[in-house]
């Protein structure tokens, strides 16, 4: 197996999410050159709605990073971030980010035709650390582009309470007037509404998608997740209703007629963290041990529904909750999802990804490993990776622990390989 490798995708949907891809980067980038405001953000927040509801055009710099990842590009930006001193400990996505729009960024050599400068930033206060200073660099790097300081609490979700919920709906009626006043637009209301109802649609679509790998077998696997580019980029937009809609009716017809992701399906597994978005193809080397990754952490991380009636109090929510659906959550917390994945899709065995780039969302995987044991009976490894770097990833490494954890569920099961 490359140490850089894409993944083997089964849906026919893979095909019409390319052309997703190239059209959102298209859409961005044709925003700039008519004068339409460019916003860059961190995803998974209640902005986005307000921007298509605005038009004004969103943009994340953290998902870039997976794109550059898969165009091979991170070497370059890694090299940059080198040179400008950033430790090579940090977040991949803060050293790639960084790399790249200190570079030649606009250069007619970068796929998708790169990312347009930003007219507006809006720089968190909340999710992880990374994230913020992803801002902050940002802000020094584009001194013209208006900010927007976001202040939100870190709160658990269970901790949530009415309070939470007043003081991040006022955060977002500041956003709102903020917006307002640099751009010119109002925000039509009824508009929002009608947004927060396609954003919400999606998140539904999401769910039972996910739900159809409950099916034994699976009918699709962690090799298509890409799917989740919409729900970065496109929420609150028909596109992304579409697009979801197609899968799901895919999926759906995979599922009622029992066809598999591969032939013969032995064994189910769960993926713990984040990706490794250079080498997706990672996740189709169990198949030939007939293992198929059904379930991943990251999926959770867009199982929420938004009251499109409410609207502004519905993002507020999205923002308050969405990181602490996967990362900035305690170690019990991060136990109890992952109990609940593997029992929800009646997993064999789990990978934990020891990720170098991600250590909040790595924390705890010790504790995982024996409550996976102990309580289920469901074996698990641990590979030690990055989700951006490959230099901190040894395919023979990986091999090695990997087959020797299929070889033994294999026999667990009465399987012969």
């Amino acid at each position: 197996m490359e140490k850089t490798r894409k993944s083997k995708k089964r849906l026919k949907a893979a095909k019409e999410l390319n052309r997703l891809v190239v059209d959102y980067y298209l859409e961005c980038n044709e925003a700039k050159a008519v004068g339409r405001p460019v916003g860059w953000m961190p995803p998974m927040n209640g902005a986005i709605e307000i921007f298509y509801a605005m038009d004004l055009q969103p943009v994340f710099p953290e998902n870039w990073s997976p794109v550059c990842a898969a165009f091979g590009l991170t070497p370059q930006n890694f090299e940059i971030t080198d040179g400008l001193g950033y430790s090579r400990d940090l977040c991949g996505y803060l050293r790639n980010i960084t790399g790249y729009v200190h570079g030649e960024m606009n250069d007619e050599r970068i796929p998708l035709g790169g990312l347009p400068e930003p007219d507006i930033l809006l720089s968190p206060g909340g999710g992880c650390i990374p994230v913020m200073k992803i801002f902050h660099i940002l802000e020094r790097r584009f001194p013209e582009a208006k900010v927007f300081y976001a202040d939100l609490p870190q709160v658990a979700m269970e901790k949530i309470q009415r309070h939470h919920i007043d003081y991040a709906v006022s955060e977002m009626h500041r956003l709102i007037e903020f917006l307002t006043e640099v751009t010119g637009r109002e925000l039509d209301y009824d508009r929002l509404k009608e947004v927060v109802k396609l954003s919400d649609q999606a998140c539904a679509l999401w769910d039972e998608i996910m739900s159809y790998r409950r099916f034994v077998p699976a009918p699709f696997s962690a090799a298509e997740i890409g799917i989740m580019f919409v729900m970065v980029t496109r929420q609150g937009t028909q596109e992304a209703v579409d697009f979801l809609t197609a899968v799901r009716d895919e999926v759906q017809e995979k599922a009622e007629s029992g066809t598999g992701v591969i032939e013969e399906e032995k064994i189910r597994l769960f993926w713990d963290n984040i990706p490794l978005w250079y080498n997706m193809g990672l996740f189709n080397y169990f198949e030939k041990m007939g293992g198929v990754v059904v379930a991943e952490t990251y999926s959770a991380a867009w199982s929420l529904r938004l009251d499109p009636q409410n609207p502004v109090e519905a993002l507020a929510m999205k923002s308050l909750i969405s990181y602490p659906l996967v990362s900035c959550v305690s170690v019990e917390k991060r136990k109890e999802m992952v109990l609940k994945a593997c029992r929800e899709y009646s997993i064999d065995g789990a990978i934990l990804h020891r990720n170098k780039s991600c250590v909040p969302i790595t924390l705890g995987q010790m504790d995982i490993k024996k409550a996976l044991e102990v309580e289920l009976g469901v074996p698990s490894v641990i590979i030690d990776a990055d989700h951006m770097d490959d230099q901190n990833f040894s395919v023979a490494q990986f091999e090695t622990r990997v087959d020797a954890f299929m070889e033994m569920l294999l026999e667990k099961k009465g399987h012969e390989w």
